[in-house]
């Protein structure tokens, strides 16, 4: 993502480290957490889409994954310099360079230039991002089928674990700030922009849902 109300701290938290350990857990274990809980949504519900917007894409996990369960193409898009680059050197290592298109900025102000896709996803992306009602409409705009995304649960546990979290960063000098939002108004906002949910798994701190359009209307262009 790019710099704007959502990148402060962005590069020194998601670091060039950062970013080759979960490259190395991945080419071990393949993967895991909130990603592969997406993964069987979209499995379970016998999701079929050619095109992928991955936003906040990381290194690329989900886009390796479904390429190679038959996706045609996909949009990387990330903040983080980092993260992109290693995103790209892995899809040149597993010879995908050429059916992912990499983008370096925040999708709230990106998505005019972006193309709708038929799935839209978002693992753990929410919580890294205070406008919550820009980020799920711009994102929701370009789902032409489906929107599936990985957020914290709107209960104690989480709130905790944030309010921790965020203390240990500020004592550290660190700017990066998490968010756990109100799951509510995830929904409200999905429903207003024509998706609703299909499949829902809550776990006892990340809830993953995977919404389909419900209306006729396309995505926005």
């Amino acid at each position: 993502m790019a710099q704007s109300c959502c990148s402060r701290g962005i590069d020194r938290h998601f670091s060039a480290a950062r970013a080759r350990d979960e490259l190395r857990r991945y080419r071990r274990r393949g993967p895991t957490g909130t990603a592969r809980r997406l993964l069987r949504l979209l499995n379970r519900a016998q999701v079929r889409a050619d095109t992928l917007l991955d936003v906040g894409g990381g290194i690329g996990v989900l886009d390796h994954e479904l390429l190679a369960g038959g996706l045609g193409a996909a949009v990387h898009v990330e903040v983080a310099a980092a993260y992109l680059e290693a995103a790209r050197e892995e899809a040149t290592r597993r010879g995908r360079a050429d059916r992912i298109t990499f983008v370096a900025g925040d999708i709230v102000d990106i998505a005019p230039q972006l193309a709708p896709a038929d799935l839209v996803m978002l693992d753990r992306v929410l919580c890294c991002y205070p406008a919550l009602e820009s980020l799920v409409q711009s994102t929701a705009a370009k789902a032409r089928h489906y929107w599936a995304a990985s957020f914290p649960r709107d209960h104690w546990l989480p709130k905790v674990q944030m309010r921790w979290e965020n203390a240990r960063r500020a004592r550290a000098g660190d700017p990066f700030r998490s968010f756990v939002h109100p799951v509510r108004t995830i929904y409200a906002l999905l429903g207003a922009a024509g998706l609703a949910p299909v499949l829902i798994h809550r776990g006892l701190f990340w809830e993953a849902v995977l919404c389909a359009r419900t209306n006729h209307g396309p995505a926005h262009e």
